[in-house]
């Protein structure tokens, strides 16, 4: 006779060391003992007579206990042993458990590191650390799905950080086209996304390209009350004019100052070679005064949390907000326009020589790259005049106010 659910829930432990067995057809019965009562399935596979696991009552019920039974039966008549099976269920399951989104992407970025320059890598770091991992992160990779995704990412599009929402949805798909390669992942489920972020409409970067309004920006950095870093790291971006990026990530290793120049190794620069810097005796005095307190570390600009890496990407944009220049007005990427227009229209100064300093690719008149060494002498003048002109445009502007 089948087992019925009041049997089931009433029937008690006779107290036989065995303990005793019902029935309910198909192999299955209700085992029960000492210690509680137990689902279990008789059955024979390869000539061996076995016996499979179907659960604990109550947790599982007599018809959840029959759906587990049915599963067994379709498995042997397929050839399967279902205690095989079960055993390889519960094996995946727990790598599933371990290769959480979290962990899968910390070995893709290990394994793909050199893929990346320094700055990109740490940016892409950062990108999963505080807008992924905290959403999906200790989730199966197997169990995220485009919803799940999608969440997180439309925190990034809520603050209106369009561009980076859009590179951080590529990043993922790059990990989940990791975890597909190693086994963790069927597919790459940012494929179902097309479509679903608003997307970033690409424009220049705000840049003050008028003499007189840069003077005013200038007064504006050396009156700004801020971090010593932060101080610092304005006052040489106009002098310096290198890419934000290159410039907070910039090590003390990198700068010689016997030679007065700074060379950013390849894998550090946008164009993927090896950049050398003239530092104008202006940028000397900052870093070495910079070096007195942050010379004993790898980063000249350390973060505020970490000396282990350096300041945030949006360190000085946010202080520029803070003094009054909206993003519309000048961007941390806009001294690098200020400098390439005003030296090229005001200044005068030779273009090519512009242009080597910015990093961008510049060939000779057999279509041969200059190598970082080009015209070294006189981008070390030009880079001299260039501060001693913001010098000019700053001090102007202070001797017409105390005039007034």
């Amino acid at each position: 006779m089948p087992l019925t659910d009041t049997f089931v829930r009433n029937t008690k432990y006779s107290g036989r060391p065995s303990g005793d067995k019902h029935a309910d057809g198909g192999g299955m019965y209700l085992h029960i003992s000492a210690s509680g009562k137990y689902w279990r399935m008789a059955y024979r596979f390869a000539d061996k007579q076995k016996t499979l696991s179907l659960g604990v009552y109550p947790e599982v019920t007599l018809a959840e206990a029959r759906k587990h039974r049915e599963t067994a039966r379709k498995l042997l008549a397929q050839g399967v042993d279902p205690s095989a099976a079960k055993r390889e269920a519960k094996a995946l399951k727990v790598i599933s458990s371990g290769n959480t989104f979290e962990l899968v992407a910390q070995e893709w970025l290990k394994k793909s590191q050199g893929d990346r320059m320094a700055s990109t890598h740490l940016k892409v770091t950062n990108w999963l650390e505080k807008d992924i991992f905290p959403y999906i992160g200790k989730i199966p990779i197997s169990d995220v799905g485009p919803r799940d995704v999608l969440a997180a990412l439309r925190h990034m599009e809520g603050r209106g950080a369009l561009d980076s929402t859009q590179r951080v949805k590529q990043v993922c798909g790059q990990v989940f086209r990791y975890a597909v390669a190693c086994g963790f992942a069927e597919r790459d489920v940012t494929q179902d996304l097309k479509g679903a972020l608003a997307k970033h409409k690409p424009g220049n970067f705000a840049a003050i390209t008028d003499p007189k309004l840069a003077g005013q920006l200038l007064r504006s950095i050396f009156d700004y009350q801020g971090h010593h870093c932060t101080v610092a790291a304005l006052k040489l971006s106009p002098l310096l004019f290198v890419r934000p990026g290159e410039l907070r990530m910039a090590e003390w290793s990198e700068f010689d100052f016997e030679a007065s120049e700074w060379r950013i190794p390849a894998k550090k620069m946008k164009m993927g070679a090896d950049h050398l810097v003239p530092l104008s005796l202006q940028a000397q005095a900052i870093l070495r005064d910079l070096n007195q307190i942050t010379g004993r570390g790898k980063f000249v600009f350390p973060g505020l949390r970490s000396g282990e890496r350096p300041m945030s990407e949006n360190t000085i944009n946010a202080a520029l907000r803070g003094m009054g220049y909206a993003q519309d007005v000048h961007t941390a990427h806009g001294f690098r326009a200020m400098a390439r227009t005003i030296m090229d229209e005001v200044l005068n100064e030779r273009v090519d020589l512009i242009e080597h300093q910015l990093a961008h690719a510049v060939k000779d008149a057999n279509g041969r790259a200059y190598n970082r060494t080009a015209h070294l002498p006189a981008r070390r003048e030009m880079m001299q005049r260039w501060a001693d002109y913001l010098d000019k445009l700053r001090l102007e502007g202070m001797v017409a106010t105390v005039k007034v």
